[in-house]
């Protein structure tokens, strides 16, 4: 049984990355793996200012939603990001919450998958590149850590657009094959 948590980054309302997210988290949970979902949605997640002070002492100096995420995500065998793509990159808020989790760098970790879920209203091979290459830059300052798979769903703008695409049921398989 392996720890799975899947940070879903979207906040709208019927989120079609949310939407990937659930089928992720619901594969995992049928393949028997110990599954937490965790929406952005609500969270109190500030900008990092750059000080550091985490590498010193191992915590940020701000008191938010952010120390309870970073532990669950060093406490995970694989970790899954889920996020709507905009302007051809992952949304502000993920960027946000990677660039929070600077405290982590110096710190034991577990996880050694991590994957992507991504959404987009427009289509095309390159259009989740960017945020793939977002993420791998994160994924490359944890040397034991591998992008495992990513599936991309475009031509889905408006909330719920993704009901009955394929890509859920996709999302799930992968989800059960972990």
């Amino acid at each position: 049984m392996k720890k799975v948590i899947v940070i879903s980054t979207s906040l709208r309302h019927d989120s079609n990355s949310h939407a990937l997210a659930e089928q992720f988290a619901a594969g995992a949970k049928a393949a028997g793996h110990q599954v937490e979902l965790i929406s952005l949605k609500g969270k109190d997640i500030r900008f990092c200012v750059g000080c550091l002070s985490c590498q010193h002492t191992g915590a940020c100096i701000f008191k938010d939603d952010v120390p309870a995420i970073m532990e669950s995500v060093l406490n995970a065998d694989v970790v899954c990001w889920a996020t709507p793509i905009y302007y051809y990159e992952m949304s502000g808020q993920m960027k946000t919450l990677i660039d929070r989790m600077n405290a982590m760098y110096p710190k034991d970790y577990r996880f050694r998958e991590v994957y992507l879920l991504t959404t987009a209203a427009e289509e095309g091979a390159h259009v989740p590149t960017r945020a793939e290459s977002g993420l791998q830059g994160w994924i490359d300052c944890y040397g034991k850590a591998t992008l495992k798979g990513h599936i991309f769903c475009g031509g889905v703008g408006a909330a719920n657009e993704i009901a009955g695409n394929a890509k859920l049921q996709e999302a799930y398989a992968l989800g059960k094959s972990l």
